[in-house]
């Protein structure tokens, strides 16, 4: 009898086992699933640029349009035939400039909405390159210097309070932190530095910033506690002070780890939306001047997608920008999480 309600009980267990791991393995596919989704949908709409045919589709359905002229008015179809000329060499231009080419995907300037659109990407480009760099830089000595006292010199309990603390910060809404860079930060930076413009590349950056700090700082702290403690035994034990421990032996041990961290920051501050398109300025110039407004890709998508027109050329390349976006920040993460990380967790696990 004791031997029947073990086997049953056993039994039970293994059905719960095997529902328990076939509900993740279903959660796990549908997750990969509607990314993968997302990212065909994506290049789908951004594969439209290169339609000719879809890019003057909205021409052609205004120069289709009447807008309520009588029908028996045959004025209109008695044009001198100069004019009649001339009106249709307009709508073939207009066609014409309706099309993308990389060559105009690569210009200088920004105009979707004028008589003469033009889709230079280059601007966008460099405005969110500026923005991240200013960004990391900022964010990256404070974050790897927190992260190294956390690891080797903070005493338990105190460590127990900086963690959580800086974590919190990566709960914050981006639209408060833009909302702080845009109404306090640009005003107090301009009085200490008194460069013209309010809103620019380097307020965006310190604003983003405070959002790249706890991604940073949580990896790169993972990984300097993760070094073997003989390291830093054997480096004590020859005569270093804690302080050239944690410079020379334990943060050299954990590059991976960190430039993992850095990698991930980046990735992070390169898709943000809502800061950027809150304290930058908004305005599509191409320059190398940190201080100067400029207008990111992501920023750009965030203001302009909910007033193009569907299917038009503008709403193509919007989403253009948006596989890049994807590619760009799916590139840094894949690097991040399966190479440098990889190559941390064969370095201390004994594996190459």
């Amino acid at each position: 009898m004791q031997k029947r309600d073990h086997s049953s009980s056993i039994h039970r267990r293994n059905l719960a086992d095997h529902a328990a791991r076939w509900t993740i393995q279903g959660i796990a596919f549908v997750s990969f699933a509607v990314i993968l989704l997302i990212f065909v949908f994506v290049f789908k709409e951004a594969a439209r640029v290169f339609d000719q045919e879809a890019s003057t589709t909205s021409s052609e359905f205004l120069q289709s349009e009447t807008y309520g002229e009588d029908p028996a008015d045959t004025t209109s179809a008695q044009l001198p035939s100069t004019q009649a000329a001339a009106e249709l060499s307009a709508q073939e231009t207009a066609g014409a400039e309706g099309r993308v080419t990389f060559r105009s995907l690569l210009s200088t300037e920004w105009q979707p909405v004028s008589a003469h659109p033009r889709y230079g990407l280059l601007p966008l480009f460099v405005g969110s390159l500026k923005v991240t760099l200013v960004a990391v830089v900022f964010a990256a000595p404070l974050s790897i210097l927190a992260a190294l006292y956390s690891a080797v010199f903070a005493p338990r309990r105190l460590k127990e309070t900086i963690k959580p603390a800086i974590e919190l910060l990566a709960g914050f809404p981006s639209v408060v932190i833009g909302f702080f860079a845009l109404m306090s930060l640009a005003s107090l930076v301009q009085q200490v530095l008194g460069y013209p413009y309010r809103l620019n590349a380097f307020v965006g950056g310190l604003g983003l910033s405070l959002a790249v700090i706890p991604i940073v700082y949580t990896v790169a702290e993972d990984a300097l506690a993760s070094v073997p403690s003989y390291m830093t035994e054997a480096s004590l034990a020859l005569g270093a002070t804690p302080w050239q421990t944690a410079l020379y032996v334990v943060l050299p041990a954990a590059t991976p780890g960190v430039f993992a961290a850095l990698l991930l920051g980046f990735g992070r501050a390169f898709g943000e939306t809502m800061i950027v398109l809150m304290a930058t300025g908004n305005a599509a110039l191409l320059s190398a001047d940190p201080f100067e407004p400029v207008r990111t890709m992501s920023a750009t998508i965030g203001a302009e997608m909910a007033e193009v027109v569907f299917g038009d050329t503008h709403y193509s390349v919007l989403f253009l920008l948006g596989a890049l976006l994807f590619v760009i920040t799916f590139s840094l993460n894949a690097v991040a999480e399966f190479y440098v990380r990889d190559r941390l967790m064969r370095r201390f696990g004994g594996r190459g």
